[in-house]
C-alpha cells in the first residue's frame, strides 16, 4: 500500500552512527543462544540518509511493504569507476542516480534501498529503506529488480565489474552492510544474490562470482 513517508524519517538530516536497535536480529537454537547472538551482533555501518546527501523528495509516497524482505540483491551502477574515492562524490554519485531513475526512467524514486560507492560510503537510496532497516519489521517497495521489489533489499555498488574487482574498500563496506542487513530482517545469508539471478542481465558482473565469499564472510560475521 502506499502512505505518506514518517516524518521522522524525512527529518533525520545526521549520518547515522552507532549500535542498531534490537528488532531483527538473526535467531539461533540450542542452549546458549542468547550468549551467541551478543557475542556475534552486527554493529549498524554509517548510512547517510537522504537528507544527509541533499535527495530530491519521492514524485508521490513510497509504497510501504508490512513484512520483512526474505533476500539481499547486489547490483553494480554501470557507471564509470571513478578514482574519487570522497564521501563528497558518494553523495554526489547518490543524486546521479536518483536523477537517472526518476527523471529518464520515470520512477518515483532511486530505485534501490542502498547504494555503496567505491570509496566504501553508504548512502540511503530510496526514502523510508534506512528508517525500515533500523526497525527491521517492514520495508519500503524498490524498483531495482522485476519481480523482487516487494521482497528484496536492493543496493547498488557504485561502479561497472565486467572485467575488474571493486575496490577493497566498496567490498568491505558491502560486507558490513548485509551482515548488518540480514540481522536485523532475519535474512539467512544464503540469501543474498545478484540481478542476473532473477532478470536478464550482467549485472552485478564479477561481482556474481563472490557471491559464494560474500555469503560465507557475512555468515562469520553473524557467527555462523
Amino acid at each position: 500500500m502506499s502512505v505518506p513517508l514518517p516524518r521522522r524519517a524525512v527529518l533525520r538530516g545526521a549520518v547515522l552512527l552507532g549500535a542498531a536497535a534490537g528488532a531483527g536480529a538473526l535467531t539461533q537454537a540450542g542452549p546458549g543462544r542468547d550468549a551467541r547472538a551478543a557475542a556475534a551482533r552486527v554493529d549498524q555501518p554509517t548510512i547517510a540518509n537522504c537528507a544527509t546527501w541533499s535527495a530530491r523528495p519521492p514524485a508521490s509516497p513510497v509504497s510501504v511493504v508490512q513484512s520483512r524482505p526474505n533476500k539481499i540483491i547486489v547490483h553494480h551502477t554501470a557507471f564509470p569507476n571513478t578514482t574519487d574515492y570522497s564521501l563528497a562524490q558518494a553523495y554526489r554519485n547518490s543524486r546521479d542516480i536518483q536523477n537517472l531513475h526518476m527523471d529518464t526512467n520515470g520512477w518515483l524514486d532511486s530505485g534501490q534501498h542502498f547504494t555503496n560507492s567505491r570509496g566504501g560510503h553508504l548512502t540511503e537510496g530510496r526514502h523510508g529503506s534506512l528508517y525500515a532497516l533500523l526497525h527491521g519489521q517492514t520495508m519500503v517497495q524498490g524498483a531495482h529488480c522485476v519481480g523482487q521489489n516487494s521482497q528484496a533489499i536492493g543496493i547498488e555498488n557504485d561502479g561497472i565489474y565486467l572485467d575488474v574487482q571493486p575496490p577493497q574498500a566498496l567490498w568491505d563496506s558491502l560486507v558490513a552492510f548485509c551482515a548488518f542487513t540480514c540481522q536485523q530482517y532475519g535474512i539467512a545469508p544464503t540469501e543474498i544474490y545478484g540481478h542476473k539471478d532473477f532478470n536478464s542481465t550482467q549485472c552485478p558482473g564479477l561481482l556474481h562470482d563472490r557471491l559464494p565469499e560474500l555469503r560465507r564472510t557475512v555468515a562469520a560475521r553473524l557467527g555462523g
